[in-house]
């Protein structure tokens, strides 16, 4: 683990230990990272290396050449002029700002992948990006502009931009200046020269970062997912055969078995009706095999993730111990882009399947009796009648933004860059996804407090009865009909809270 938490409660990273998950999202807010004496050694090292180089006139791109299809020209002949001329012209990103949660992961993920010294930059580089997660500090970068080639340019651009107190950054939230706000943060701007630019823009550290954060929360959704279906099946009486153990190792898949064996312990306890279908409907029947599908694919692109947050996405690679400069293609985010498109499609089955257990549940005909949308007096009162409706359009977003992004590959850069796997739009796509995926979450469990209101019996296994208690604390029932926006937010933080506390208790 590379989170430390300190008795203050400021977290502390260790650039010394492998990136995790936690990390990434404990970047959000201001974090303590160290750099050891061995960190900066092996980074001076490498930045002493690369001077060595350039003064016996050895060709380094984007040090001594021009940048992309123009490497056969010349650069600038001083440092901070070729700083000055990448940055410039990657400065060209559109869209909407991105979320500074992504913007600090990414700039952990930066700092981490440059700390291994291979990057050959200066340790003045390093500090600074860690002087800045210090504090409330957050460039501001657009959306749109990456094609997960030769990393992330353009954003990265951007960010490096707000740091030498250009365009526009947050402090406290609050979008200004970049200057003003490295001031408000008592940050002085960057001074960079040509190797320390390339070396911030030249990874895909933005794409693991948003997949990393996509990939945390669909952790949490992925549990929540067993947990709220198992508390449908608790409520409305059903037998537990569908996640015998007999039944799931006649199936083979380990993932599957595993989804059964939690759906049992927080079944345990349950007293089935008698008077349910021999055979419930697939939303609560399959939940063993859909579920354990999902886990089998998480942990796929979980792996992958990682690995990526802990290599080097640069270009070149300077290996001193071997007199060596390699240029390559390390840069070109394939794996992540597969990998957070595996995820999203895992994340809107996952969807599918909490929208269709929310329409069994409104439903009088498949529900038990319970009254149409769940409903006090149906006609003079619309229980979650809304909820439904926004649940169905929010389904329907999901599935029509799911569309593989690895497979957009579109030649662009002179066709220097002929193949692209856009794996930053395939991980913003599926951090936006779970993010979806938390609300349908939320919808389904404001749905199953109401069907308490309007005459469900309470869950009788006891793990599925604690949830019950603190949505009924969180969510007050509807009657008479109120706004409801808000309460499918809070459901969905009550859930990932409990999923929270159940992890740390693992």
């Amino acid at each position: 683990m590379g989170l430390i938490q300190e008795q203050t409660c400021v977290p502390v990273i260790s650039v010394a230990e492998a990136r995790t998950l936690a990390d990434l999202e404990a970047a959000a807010g201001p974090v303590e990272v160290v750099l050891d004496p061995a960190t900066r050694n092996r980074v001076a090292e490498g930045r002493e290396f690369v001077m060595r180089c350039l003064a016996e006139g050895r060709p380094i791109y984007g040090a001594t050449t021009g940048f992309g299809p123009l490497v056969g020209f010349s650069g600038r002949d001083e440092d901070t002029d070729q700083c000055e001329n990448l940055l410039s012209h990657l400065t060209a990103g559109q869209g909407p700002d991105l979320p500074t949660s992504i913007v600090r992961a990414a700039t952990l993920a930066r700092l981490s992948s440059l700390a291994r010294g291979r990057s050959g930059v200066s340790v003045s580089v390093l500090d600074a990006l860690a002087e800045m997660l210090k504090t409330t500090f957050a460039p501001a970068v657009p959306r749109l502009g990456s094609v997960g080639a030769s990393g992330d340019l353009v954003p990265l651009a951007h960010l490096t931009q707000a740091l030498k107190g250009r365009g526009y950054a947050y402090a406290d939230g609050v979008r200004q200046d970049a200057g003003d706000a490295l001031a408000s943060c008592g940050l002085r701007p960057l001074e960079l020269d040509g190797r320390d630019a390339l070396g911030l823009v030249n990874g895909v550290s933005l794409t693991a970062a948003a997949a990393g954060l996509a990939m945390a929360q669909f952790i949490r959704s992925h549990r929540i997912a067993g947990l709220l279906s198992a508390m449908l099946a608790d409520q409305l009486g059903c037998g537990t055969d569908f996640c015998d153990h007999h039944l799931l190792e006649a199936f083979g898949h380990p993932e599957a078995i595993a989804e059964a064996a939690d759906l049992r312990a927080r079944l345990r306890g349950t007293r089935p009706t008698g008077d349910r279908p021999l055979q419930e409907p697939y939303t609560i029947r399959c939940v063993p095999q859909l579920l354990g599908a999902v886990r089998a694919s998480l942990g796929q692109a979980r792996d992958v993730i990682l690995r990526d947050l802990n290599g080097i996405s640069d270009n070149p690679l300077f290996f001193p111990e071997d007199n060596l400069v390699v240029h390559g293609g390390n840069f070109f985010g394939q794996p992540v882009a597969f990998a957070a498109d595996t995820m999203t499609t895992a994340v809107v089955q996952t969807g599918n399947l909490a929208e269709r257990q929310l329409d069994l549940l409104v439903d009088p005909h498949r529900n038990g009796g319970l009254p149409p949308v769940l409903a006090t007096e149906p006609g003079r009162q619309h229980g979650v009648q809304g909820v439904q409706i926004a649940a169905t359009a929010i389904i329907a977003d999901m599935r029509r933004s799911a569309v593989p992004a690895s497979l957009q590959s579109l030649p662009t850069n002179l066709h220097n860059q002929d193949i692209v796997p856009f794996g930053t739009q395939a991980a913003l796509n599926a951090f936006d996804q779970v993010r979806s995926l938390r609300l349908l979450h939320g919808s389904l469990a404001v749905a199953l407090r109401q069907a308490i209101h309007v005459g469900a019996r309470r869950p009788t296994a006891p793990a599925c009865a604690d949830v019950m208690e603190r949505l009924m604390d969180a969510i007050a029932p509807i009657e008479p009909d109120r706004p409801l926006h808000e309460d499918v937010r809070r459901a969905a933080d009550v859930l990932d809270d409990v999923v929270a506390s159940q992890q740390d208790n693992d």
